[in-house]
């Protein structure tokens, strides 16, 4: 059970809310002023902060930086309406986790506190382990055998006279067999990077410490280590070899990344191999202002890529603003864009600002941009090269600073070759390109989204749905999601909405689900076949460049030998 202390001064929220985070299991006390959330704060007694940033005047934003100063770890989040952006934006600079927007949904609520308190748990473990690796690197002097940290003595000749168990799993050589040996000679999985950081100790006769080394094991799994050389000298100062010490951090790093990760793709869901290119494209193109092209089938979450785009850069706090490129007719269309001024045309009472106009400074998205006609395609052209336009029946030019970002369901490069749409524009809308995968090509994303959206109709029809049956989600994996997560939304919908018992079964899917002909379903040979034929892609794509194949890839290196030696690609 989580602590959770609320500060809000207002009642109807704090008993609201109180209602809503007792209902997910946690502890809640509330603060409704600056004394009463002082008092409840010198307790230590809290893992999450929730404070309404109504109440956060200069004062409390001491009381924010007192949280930090004094060394209290549970994470703050921001209540915030939109007067009061700036305000979180400060807040955020002195160290809370998130802001929610007011009016708060319970979706939102549960999931930024969820998230809040997974950080914290994900801190406080990534805490432990540095203080273990500290604790260990100040007790050298111990038997060696009793740390966990690998340690190897050497002769000034580098042959072993002493090696640890820790250094025999992490260099992978037999501790006995390796004693009288040279380290040139020893029989190790690993590519031997520590061997020059034992040949400078030895040199130079000095200590080498901190050295972070990469090592490659014969069978594709990759360390990362701290190595660490002593020279060694008798009672009479003579120089008689060096003592090496390896820390493997692997597990540390791949904390971090998790820790960033999960930090960093808004409300987009998915683990396979394909949505980890997306993830990593994205991560590229965060912290530019670059016109990006989301391409993928309908249902795909185009609009949330471009959302997580928008939100994730350093335009966040300008608005994003939407157009529909395909329920608007052309002049209709053109005077949604780039607006129009009184008596323009028929049924133009007043001057109206456009879309571009409205998304000054922040990010304008083109939803369907495939669908657009040659002489708006013309238009649009214009206003991407030179930021300027003209509103329709007005001759002023008008300048504005926005970043495009472009959604389509459609080939535009053969409706380029067509000549239904100009190729200059393709190209200009096309700087990078962001192509979601159909659902159909990462069936294993199938069930963590299934989950993730009972989860979110569970709370929605306030439903007591603990799972899904076997059978549910048999049929789940088995279909073939024309309408990709979209589809697959609406399905748990209709399936949450006619559930009245604790588990979803499989009379409660959507009809057309449950009839549809099994002869549909992917076997694991099927997926392991596409799943072959996505790495030999990638890896010829990459010219067996196997670490920018596993940048493409969205896995680690280690992941990457380990599904090579799998598919026999070697």
């Amino acid at each position: 059970m989580s602590k959770v202390l609320l500060i809000t001064n207002e009642e109807p929220l704090r008993q609201l809310f109180g209602e809503i985070l007792q209902s997910e299991g946690h502890q809640v006390t509330t603060a409704e002023d600056d004394a009463t959330a002082r008092a409840a704060l010198a307790s230590r007694d809290c893992d999450l902060i929730l404070a309404d940033i109504a109440l956060m005047g200069s004062s409390e934003m001491e009381l924010l930086r007192e949280i930090k100063q004094g060394g209290l770890t549970a994470p703050v989040v921001m209540i915030a309406g939109q007067p009061s952006l700036e305000t979180a934006s400060q807040a955020m600079r002195l160290g809370a986790y998130d802001y929610v927007a007011k009016p708060v949904r319970r979706e939102a609520l549960i999931k930024a506190v969820s998230q809040a308190l997974r950080h914290k748990a994900l801190l406080e473990e990534k805490g432990r382990l540095q203080a273990e690796s500290q604790r260990y690197s100040s007790h050298l002097e111990a038997i060696f055998r009793s740390v966990s940290e690998g340690i190897v003595a050497v002769d000034t000749g580098l042959r072993v006279s002493q090696a640890n168990q820790a250094a025999e799993a992490i260099c992978g050589f037999s501790g006995q067999d390796a004693i009288g040996r040279s380290w040139g000679e020893l029989k190790t999985d690993c590519s031997g990077a520590c061997r020059k950081v034992l040949s400078l100790a030895l040199q130079g006769r000095v200590p080498v410490k901190g050295q972070r080394l990469t090592c490659w094991q014969d069978a594709g799994r990759q360390q990362l280590v701290i190595a660490n050389a002593t020279p060694l000298q008798d009672q009479a100062g003579r120089h008689m070899g060096a003592v090496l010490v390896l820390r493997d951090i692997s597990r540390l790093v791949q904390l971090e990344r998790e820790l960033e990760e999960r930090r960093a793709f808004h409300r987009l869901v998915g683990a396979s191999p394909a949505m980890q290119r997306v993830y990593s494209l994205m991560d590229d193109l965060a912290d530019t202002d670059a016109t990006a092209l989301i391409t993928g089938e309908s249902g795909t979450g185009k609009e949330l890529v471009a959302e997580a785009l928008h939100y994730s850069g350093p335009r966040r706090e300008k608005p994003l603003v939407k157009v529909s490129c395909s329920a608007l007719a052309e002049n209709l269309l053109e005077s949604e864009l780039f607006g129009h001024v009184r008596g323009a045309f028929t049924g133009a009472y007043k001057d109206k600002t456009g879309r571009f106009e409205l998304a000054h400074g922040g990010s304008l998205l083109l939803d369907e941009v495939g669908d657009i006609s040659p002489r708006i395609q013309l238009k649009l052209l214009r206003a991407l090269q030179e930021k300027e336009f003209e509103r329709v029946g007005e001759s002023r030019t008008r300048r504005v600073d926005v970043r495009i970002i472009a959604c389509t369901n459609q080939d535009l490069k053969a409706k380029v070759a067509r000549g239904e749409f100009r190729q200059d524009l393709y190209y200009r809308l096309k700087v990078v390109e962001v192509s979601l995968p159909p659902l159909r090509d990462r069936p294993g994303d199938i069930s963590l989204l299934s989950q993730h959206f009972l989860v979110k109709f569970r709370l929605q029809y306030n439903k007591s749905i603990s799972g899904l049956s076997p059978g549910a989600m048999e049929i789940l994996l088995n279909h073939s999601w024309p309408g990709n997560v979209r589809e697959l939304e609406h399905a748990l919908e209709h399936a949450v909405v006619l559930c009245r018992e604790n588990i979803l079964e499989a009379r409660h899917l959507p009809p057309e689900l449950r009839l549809e002909k099994r002869s549909l379903p992917r076997s694991p040979q099927d997926r392991l076949r596409s799943e072959r034929r996505e790495l030999q892609l990638a890896l010829e794509n990459c010219r067996w460049n196997k670490a920018r194949a596993a940048r493409e890839l969205g896995i680690s290196r280690q992941t990457l030998y380990r599904r090579i030696k799998r598919y026999g690609l070697a």
